[in-house]
């Protein structure tokens, strides 16, 4: 006898539907960029580097071909590279302490913190004499606490580079995540606030001569004419792709907007469960301004309550394959971080995007308080 089906189906992310939902503006943009044979580094590119840029109040963006591209560029034309090491949070993509490799450099994982960012009371028994670098990484749209983390880079005279890559719109004490340090580096992935239809990234400096550097590493070394004056790559974000992001960002305070309001949702269904640690909700804490990149909660029997979730049509997901990247023994970190390997025990993200309906949150918090049993 075949099993019921489930009554409704909450995928964790949409990717149909977050075409069709603007198609008609998206073939719009298409057909435009085409007919204008507008391909590689034209006028999209640029008016939607100066937007970010203006957004943000820095004086430069730099639209490459993805985050990780540009956290070697960035770190790269910062002058980190082999002898160097670099602190990061293990609780990241791979590709955090992955782009810190790829310059020659060590990175050095620490634990993170009850709001799963980078701790930084962590930060300074990790230091020696070849730490370069901290690598805050500002996850699920929340900022780190930059205020203490500047203050370790002052005193042991440290740069900070900002994983930004899910921060894009979030604030700490109404300064935006990527402009606390030298740069900050952005994602277009499609599953962000702000996603292209492919890979895409940027980086943000108000440094101008790093600025300059980082415009000729991603464009093969050449500087305003066609001289190369250095090696570089080839990681220059799609022209199209811009063209498509430049549209989104021009509605971006709305998205931002509808998602905290579905984060406010979700409080109010989910915030009396014992069982489950929200994060913050929208307006509870002065400091931080949050865009709700993703919905990552910690639960008690979280796997079996992710399988109930799946009987029932709801996705979840469990960030990075639900490994902290120095759990991974292949690449070789010989480091405990209790409180980062207690996480990966207990996190569990739930839908979080704009394709959900309020409906969509009522249903998926039916369940997980079912599945506790209330």
């Amino acid at each position: 006898m075949a099993a019921d089906s489930p009554a409704r189906s909450v995928p964790f992310f949409n990717y149909q539907q977050a075409f069709t939902m603007h198609e008609e503006e998206y073939v719009r943009i298409f057909r435009g960029v085409m007919r204008r044979g507008a391909f590689i580094m034209q006028q999209d590119l640029q008016e939607f580097e100066a937007s970010v840029a203006a957004y943000l109040g820095v004086g430069h963006g730099i639209g490459v071909g993805n985050a990780t591209d540009a956290l070697e560029i960035l770190m790269a034309a910062k002058g980190i590279g082999p002898g160097d090491e670099v602190i990061f949070p293990s609780h990241t993509m791979v590709a955090s302490p992955g782009s810190v490799v790829a310059i020659g450099a060590t990175p050095v994982p620490v634990d993170c913190g009850p709001d799963h960012l980078m701790d930084p009371a962590a930060i300074e028994p990790a230091i020696t004499a070849r730490t370069k670098a901290i690598l805050p990484v500002h996850l699920n749209g929340r900022t780190c606490d930059m205020d203490r983390i500047q203050a370790i880079s002052n005193k042991h005279g440290l740069m900070i580079v900002e994983d930004s890559a899910q921060g894009l719109g979030s604030r700490y004490k109404g300064r935006f995540a990527g402009t606390f340090g030298v740069g900050g580096v952005f994602s277009f992935y499609p599953a962000k606030i702000l996603g292209c239809m492919g890979d895409g990234g940027m980086i943000v400096t108000d440094d101008a001569d790093l600025a300059k550097l980082c415009f000729s590493l991603r464009d093969h070394g050449r500087g305003e004419t066609t001289d190369a004056e250095r090696w570089g790559r080839n990681s220059r974000l799609d022209n199209l792709q811009a063209a498509f992001l430049a549209w989104q960002f021009g509605h971006y305070q709305g998205i931002i907007d509808r998602r905290r309001a579905l984060a406010s949702l979700y409080q109010e269904r989910l915030g009396d469960l014992a069982e489950v640690t929200l994060p913050p909700a929208p307006d509870s804490d002065p400091d931080h301004y949050d865009t709700f990149q993703n919905y990552e909660i910690e639960a008690e029997q979280r796997d079996d309550l992710r399988e109930f979730l799946r009987a029932e049509g709801v996705g979840t997901l469990i960030q990075w394959g639900g490994k902290a990247v120095h759990q991974f023994a292949s690449l070789g970190f010989q480091v405990s971080l209790p409180n980062t390997e207690r996480l990966f025990e207990r996190c569990l993200m739930l839908p979080m995007n704009i394709t959900l309906s309020d409906d969509d949150v009522d249903y998926v918090a039916d369940r997980v308080r079912r599945f506790y049993g209330r």
